[in-house]
């Protein structure tokens, strides 16, 4: 795992991948970030990297809003049960970032966001909502292969259409590329783990920074 205060020049590749563990087992230790007190943190990687496994591990305290796109299509496949995903998909997508938005100008203390964001355009643009709502920005890009992404689709019972996953999986190696060499405008800190190390959950600490 690598945290970095940007601007930096380039982003180690992530630590070779390490025994699978268990929160909470000897030896684990969980993602720490420092966060002032109006942070954003985007929580990216491709499909199956390990992003919702990392969420559930979060240490949670007053003030922190975390925002999974997962809870928006459980709720519209409930409301639509004989609907397919793929019908209401952009729905969910628009709900979610609409949520991020929200929260955004709330006066949370602290937003975590859920998402892909493979896109360069995606991130900026979350970068770009946190500069206008006055808030630090953080990036924790979970980097994994893809027949590793592959495995976390199957053991949450969701796999993404064929497609879609190349598209992000090429989209994923070029984030990766981007961040070793330093090429991530907006952002306060990037940090970079692998699958292993969300298991371990994460932790926000206060940070005495404005």
């Amino acid at each position: 795992m690598t945290t970095l205060e940007l601007p930096v020049p380039a982003v180690p590749a992530p630590r070779a991948a390490r025994a699978p563990h268990r929160r909470g087992h000897a030896g684990s230790a969980p993602i720490r970030l420092a966060v002032s007190r109006r942070a954003l943190v985007l929580v990216a990687g491709m499909p199956g990297a390990g992003k919702s496994t990392l969420l559930a591990g979060l240490r949670r305290r007053p003030g922190i809003v975390v925002l999974d796109s997962d809870d928006h299509r459980v709720a519209l496949a409930r409301r639509f049960p004989r609907l397919p995903y793929r019908r209401y998909r952009a729905l969910v997508h628009l709900r979610h970032r609409a949520a991020v938005v929200r929260a955004a100008f709330s006066d949370a203390s602290t937003v975590v966001v859920h998402l892909p964001a493979t896109s360069t355009v995606l991130r900026s643009a979350v970068a770009l909502v946190a500069a206008m709502t006055g808030r630090t920005a953080h990036l924790l890009w979970l980097h994994v292969d893809p027949a590793e992404a592959l495995r976390g689709q199957r053991d949450r019972g969701r796999l993404i259409p064929s497609a879609s996953f190349a598209g992000h999986v090429r989209r994923a190696a070029a984030t990766t590329v981007a961040l070793r060499e330093g090429r991530a405008i907006g952002w306060r800190t990037v940090t970079v783990a692998d699958r292993s190390a969300a298991r371990a959950g994460l932790v926000l600490d206060p940070s005495p920074c404005k």
